[in-house]
C-alpha cells in the first residue's frame, strides 16, 4: 500500500471556524494513526475574499492546537509550492488539455465578468459557448477576447462512487453544472485547483465536509478526464448547533463562539476544544471521552466516524475543559488563568498564587474568573437575608447576636492564616454547641457578600487580610 498523504487546504478568509479545525484534526490524525504525511496547503485561488494576517491565524491555530504538517509553505517536501497562487503559472496547462480533449470549453458569456471563489455560476446545457466550433473559439482566445474556461459535463450519465463514510453514492449529471475551472485572470477556481494540486501533491485521501459531497462527481470526471487515480473520500458529518428553543440547525455565530479563537479567548484549553472536537462525529468505540493527540491518533479509525450530523454541545464542552483545568499542575494553571483575572494594577495582584489555588478546582472556563473573584476586589452590595442559610441553621437573628463576638474573637488571632481562622469558627461553635457551618457561614457572607465563593472564610480572610476582613465585618454589623 502506498503512503498515506492527507492535506488540510484552508482558505485565508479569516478566522479558523470549528468545522475547519474538526477537518484539518482528522486529516492529521488519518496521517498519523497510518504513518503517513499531513500536509498543509494555503488555498488562495479567491484574492477577493484574502484576508491580512489570516495565514498567521491559520499557523498561529494549527501550533495551539498541536497539529503539525510534514509539508507546507514552510516546509518543502517537493511538491510546493504550498500557495495556489503561487502556483498560477501552472493551472491554464491543464485546463488547456481538457480544452483539446473535448473535456472543456471556453466561454465568452458576460456573465463570467465577476468571478467570485465559491459562487457557482451556471452554465446552462444550451449556452452558446459550450457547442461553438473549436477553431472559432480558438480564435476568439487568440484575438485576446476575455474569457473563463468551464468543464463540460454529460449530463445524459449517471456518477457513482464510494466515500469511506457514506458508502456508495449515485448521482444524476443533469444536476451538476458546467462549473468554471479557470477565471479570467487565469486563476483557478477553488475546485479546479484542489483535483489538479491534490494529483500532483499525490494525495491519497481527500477529507472534507460532508457539503461537498454532491459536487463529488465533477471531481471525479476531472480526475477521468486527464486518467489520474481518484483519490479516497472522507466526507465529514455536519456540524450543528441548538439554540435556546432547542431548534438545531448549521452551527453559525448564533449559537456562540464557532472559532477556535474564539473559543481560546474565552478561557477554553486549546487541548480540551480539540479533545472535544475530535468527537464530533467520530466515536472510539468506547466510552472514554478524554483523550491526549497521541492518545488520539493511536485509536483513530476512519471507521469511526458517524454519518449523522453532531451537535455541539457548550455544556459538554465546559466539563471536558473543567476536567483538562483540574489535571493540569497548579503552577501551570496560575500561569495561564493569571491573565484572565485582571488582578495586574489592583492590591490583590501579589496574592494570585493563593488566589489561584482557590480557583484551581472550581473552574470550568477561564473568562469566568473574574466573576468569580470580584467580590475579592470590592465587596458587593448585599442584604441581611443573604446570612439565612437553613443547612446550617444560620439567619439575620442568630448572626446579630452571633457576629460580634466572633469578630473579637478573630482580631486576636496573631498569625493570620486559614487554619488559625477556622480553629476560631470552629470553636466558637463547640462552645455555643452549634453546628460550625454556622460561624462559616455567618463570617463567609460579612467579609464576600456573596452567597458562593471560591474557599471557605479562613482561605477568603488570608488572601483579603487582617485588617480588610475585620472592616467588612465591621460594614456587615451596621447592617442590623
Amino acid at each position: 500500500m502506498s503512503e498515506v498523504r492527507t492535506r488540510f487546504a484552508p482558505s485565508p478568509t479569516g478566522f479558523m471556524h470549528v468545522g475547519n479545525l474538526r477537518t484539518a484534526l482528522y486529516a492529521w490524525l488519518l496521517a498519523r494513526s497510518s504513518g503517513g504525511k499531513f500536509i498543509l496547503r494555503i488555498e488562495d485561488t479567491d484574492q477577493a475574499r484574502y484576508v491580512a494576517n489570516a495565514v498567521d491565524v491559520i499557523y498561529a491555530t494549527l501550533k495551539s492546537a498541536g497539529l503539525d504538517h510534514d509539508e507546507g509553505p514552510d516546509k518543502d517536501g517537493g511538491f510546493g509550492p504550498y500557495i495556489q497562487s503561487e502556483r498560477k503559472g501552472l493551472y491554464r496547462e491543464y485546463a488547456e488539455k481538457l480544452v483539446a480533449s473535448g473535456h472543456a470549453y471556453y466561454c465568452f458569456c458576460d456573465k463570467c465578468e465577476d468571478e467570485s471563489e465559491d459562487e457557482i455560476h451556471e452554465a446552462s446545457a444550451l449556452c452558446p459557448c459550450a457547442s461553438l466550433d473549436a477553431a472559432v473559439a480558438a480564435e476568439k482566445v487568440a484575438s485576446g477576447l476575455p474569457h473563463v474556461i468551464r468543464q463540460r459535463i454529460d449530463r445524459s450519465k449517471v456518477s457513482t462512487f464510494t466515500d469511506a463514510v457514506f458508502g456508495e453514492i449515485q448521482i444524476e449529471n443533469k444536476v451538476l453544472d458546467d462549473q468554471i475551472l479557470l477565471k479570467r485572470d487565469n486563476m483557478p477556481t477553488y475546485n479546479f485547483a484542489n483535483v489538479v494540486d491534490d494529483h500532483l501533491m499525490n494525495i491519497t485521501h481527500v477529507v472534507r465536509g460532508s457539503e461537498y459531497l454532491s459536487s463529488t462527481p465533477k471531481y471525479n470526471l476531472l480526475y477521468e478526464a486527464f486518467n489520474w487515480e481518484i483519490p479516497t473520500y472522507v466526507h465529514l458529518p455536519l456540524i450543528m448547533g441548538r439554540d435556546a428553543e432547542g431548534n438545531v440547525s448549521k452551527l453559525s455565530k448564533r449559537h456562540g463562539s464557532v472559532s477556535f479563537e474564539n473559543l481560546v479567548a474565552e478561557g477554553y484549553l486549546p487541548e480540551a476544544i480539540v479533545n472535544y472536537i475530535a468527537l464530533l462525529g467520530w466515536s472510539p468505540k468506547s466510552d472514554r471521552e478524554i483523550f491526549t493527540l497521541p492518545e488520539l491518533s493511536e485509536v483513530f479509525k476512519i471507521s469511526g466516524l458517524n454519518k449523522s450530523p453532531a451537535v455541539f454541545d457548550y455544556d459538554k464542552l465546559r466539563w471536558m475543559n473543567s476536567e483538562y483545568i483540574k489535571a493540569m499542575p497548579l503552577e501551570k494553571f496560575a500561569a495561564c488563568a493569571e491573565s484572565f483575572a485582571k488582578l495586574s494594577g489592583t492590591v490583590l495582584a501579589d496574592k494570585w498564587e493563593k488566589i489561584a489555588a482557590l480557583l484551581h478546582g472550581r473552574t470550568e472556563v477561564l473568562s469566568e474568573i473574574p466573576e468569580k473573584i470580584a467580590f475579592l476586589v470590592e465587596q458587593p452590595e448585599y442584604t441581611v437575608e443573604l446570612f439565612n442559610h437553613k443547612k446550617s441553621k444560620s439567619d439575620p437573628e442568630n448572626t446579630k447576636s452571633d457576629l460580634p463576638e466572633l469578630r473579637a474573637r478573630l482580631a486576636g488571632v496573631a498569625e493570620w492564616t486559614p487554619e488559625n481562622i477556622s480553629a476560631v469558627l470552629s470553636s466558637f461553635a463547640a462552645e455555643k454547641e452549634i453546628k460550625a457551618g454556622r460561624p462559616m457561614w455567618q463570617v463567609r457572607i460579612a467579609v464576600s457578600g456573596c452567597a458562593v465563593t471560591p474557599g471557605g472564610p479562613g482561605e477568603i480572610m488570608e488572601i483579603l487580610g487582617k485588617e480588610e476582613s475585620l472592616r467588612r465585618i465591621d460594614q456587615a454589623l451596621l447592617k442590623f
